[in-house]
């Protein structure tokens, strides 16, 4: 399902043709992949609250009766979305591996220049992490286990770099950890109202750069 990536405008309004594809349940995972795109895109412009199962169905061009036989509920759909982010998440980690160190900070970097070229998708995120400190919010589990996730593998990563000797011994890992995730959150949040003036991943690199030099073994 790369289309949740790739952010296909065709598969999520309905107006690309399945190709290449035959029989009931290949046309019936065209229509399963075109829901999870529109609802992506709806879920990212209007959040989770402001968004119904009526729209969704009106921006697949089929009926809401069709759309819940795919996803019965919202909260349904909303979870098949992020556990689909995971998922692929999960796939890029286990291909790539876990980079130790400096090669662990440049590897945020890619990960914020990869967010600057997929803006709804990173739209989607953001919201929805916004929303799930709400009381009762469907995304709050997945946020809190996103984000101490995140603390982790970052602090981890130091913690290889210290003991490789790539880092200095003295280092505050978990709190480094917190602060380049705060950094890489607030620029989004900013670059995302505010395109024009902020360039998030020349900014994000060049804190990057500042931290690697003052980390870096002497």
């Amino acid at each position: 399902m790369a289309m949740l990536l790739t952010m296909d405008s065709a598969a999520a309004t309905g107006t690309r043709k399945p190709q290449n594809r035959r029989g009931s349940y290949a046309v019936g995972q065209v229509r399963r992949e075109r829901i999870l795109n529109a609802a992506l895109l709806e879920f990212a412009e209007r959040g989770y609250r402001g968004t119904s199962m009526a729209r969704i169905a009106e921006r697949c061009e089929i009926s809401e009766t069709g759309l819940r036989h795919h996803f019965g509920t919202k909260d349904e759909l909303l979870v098949e979305i992020l556990r689909e982010r995971d998922r692929i998440e999960n796939e890029r980690r286990e291909s790539e591996g876990s980079p130790q160190g400096v090669a662990g900070l440049e590897d945020t970097v890619r990960i914020v220049d990869h967010n600057s070229r997929t803006t709804e998708l990173t739209r989607l995120f953001t919201v929805l992490t916004g929303e799930a400190v709400t009381d009762g919010h469907p995304a709050a589990p997945w946020a809190v286990r996103r984000y101490r996730d995140l603390r982790r593998t970052t602090a981890d990563s130091l913690r290889g770099g210290v003991a490789s000797g790539e880092l200095r011994p003295d280092i505050d890992a978990d709190r480094i950890a917190r602060q380049v995730i705060a950094v890489m959150d607030g620029l989004q949040l900013q670059w995302l109202l505010d395109p024009e003036s902020i360039d998030m991943a020349a900014d994000f690199r060049a804190y990057i750069d500042d931290l690697v030099d003052s980390l870096r073994t002497r």
